[in-house]
């Protein structure tokens, strides 16, 4: 195999930053989609297109039950309707395409929003200081987007005389950001002619191999207490108390849960299956006792574990407080589920995927170490899709949805060279 970077480099450089000049916050990915796919033709790939259906993906576990609310998300609420957010992909084939193995490399185009105000360049405007990228989408993850299209390109133009036979899918999806739209509505349909025996999805995790990814409930708890004015506050029943039990409960459960739930992967966390009380909103006027509190928060889902049975323990937590109290007893709190769920996912190391990663990855001289992360990615819908799926990627998701998100290139280069060679291992 030639050299990647000698090969790639600077055309890899001048596509990533190009696509990190595309503003795709909001479900605004459809002119980098239309121009990537353009790139992809291009370059020789045959490109699929497909759109996620709100209808269907209602019936998912992971997305709300009305289809209204999947079609305009909290991301996405005034922006492009599903229709107009294609994910696209291209396929290279190698040799006798049917008799070997088809790998896919995915990457998402969508980024966080900005807050203009904390960043020191315009975080559309790739900028460069040394070997540094900043941009938004650097890290997350437009750089592990781009290694993954090069990596395809550059095996398929020195495949010659290798005897390699499959398939290399490059998928770019919507909405990942969103709960996985167009990762999940691949992995519902397959948007190819042909079935899939493995993914590497190319989050940052900072050249690292991970296999496990956390999953996710979100739940908005609803308190009721009783008003009244400030000089007779005795007369008001104040939701901060009961609040705050529950809270307590809740951070106490945690830790329990720290203990009791053990995952080798995770050991390193100081806090594997952490909860975060996101947003908080209680009362109406400074001067009155609060009578009602809406808060939302995150509450963390083992690899192994579903998202209804760790909702089912913090219900049963709440209810204990609740049975505890004569106010909470007589006005009970709802608890209920909103937005996105991520169902936890894993992939057994022994997969020929995971050694081929490893396989590459000791080749460049990196740690080999398989890790988990208590975040949650598209690899969970295709590893429910039964496809086996590692993440890999350039970048630190210490550096994802931060200010001024800076990606090292030389780990670009890095993961375009690993990605490359785990191709060739696993389609040989």
């Amino acid at each position: 195999m030639t050299d990647f970077e000698t090969e790639q480099g600077d055309e890899l450089r001048a596509f990533t930053e190009r696509l990190c000049s595309f503003d795709t916050t909001g479900g605004n990915e459809g002119p980098a989609q239309e121009w990537l796919a353009d790139r992809l033709s291009e370059m020789g790939f045959e490109t699929y297109e497909w759109t996620a259906d709100a209808e269907r993906l209602a019936e998912h576990p992971s997305f709300p039950d009305d289809p209204v609310a999947i079609e305009h998300t909290e991301a996405s609420a005034d922006g492009p309707t599903l229709v107009e957010r294609p994910s696209v992909a291209g396929v290279l084939e190698f040799g006798d395409p049917d008799d070997g193995q088809t790998l896919v490399l995915n990457g998402h185009m969508d980024v966080v929003p900005v807050a203009r105000e904390s960043w020191d360049t315009d975080p559309f405007e790739p900028t460069w200081e040394g070997d540094d990228l900043t941009a938004r989408g650097a890290v997350d993850m437009k750089s592990g987007l781009a290694s993954c299209v090069f990596a395809a390109k550059h095996l398929h133009e020195n495949a010659e005389g290798r005897n390699l036979d499959g398939r290399l899918v490059v998928e770019s999806v919507v909405g990942e950001e969103e709960g996985g739209l167009g990762a999940a509505a691949a992995a519902l349909s397959n948007p190819y002619p042909f079935e899939r025996d493995a993914a590497i999805v190319a989050e940052p995790t900072d050249l690292t191999p991970v296999v496990a990814v956390e999953g996710t409930v979100m739940k908005r708890l609803r308190i009721t207490g009783r008003s009244a004015h400030a000089a007779t506050r005795w007369r008001g029943e104040s939701v901060h108390p009961h609040f705050e039990a529950i809270r307590r409960a809740f951070f106490e459960l945690e830790a329990e849960r720290s203990e009791s739930v053990t995952h080798p992967l995770y050991d390193e966390f100081p806090i594997p299956w952490p909860i975060v009380v996101g947003t908080v909103e209680a009362g109406t006027w400074s001067s009155s006792v609060p009578a009602t509190l809406t808060a939302e928060m995150r509450l963390g889902v083992a690899p192994g574990e579903t998202v209804d049975e760790v909702e089912a323990m913090y219900e049963e937590r709440l209810a204990e407080v609740v049975e505890e109290s004569e106010w909470l007893r007589d006005h009970p709190p709802t608890f209920e589920r909103f937005s996105i769920q991520f169902e936890s996912a894993e992939t057994d190391p022994d997969e020929p995927i995971v050694g081929a990663l490893q396989s590459a990855m000791d080749g460049e001289g990196l740690d080999t170490t398989l890790r988990g992360e208590t975040y949650g990615a598209d690899s969970r819908h295709y590893v429910a899709a039964g496809i086996p799926t590692a993440l890999f990627g350039p970048g630190t998701i210490e550096q994802a949805h931060f200010p001024n998100e800076t990606v090292h290139w030389p780990d670009v280069v890095t993961a375009g060279t690993v990605l490359t060679e785990t191709a060739r291992t696993f389609l040989d």
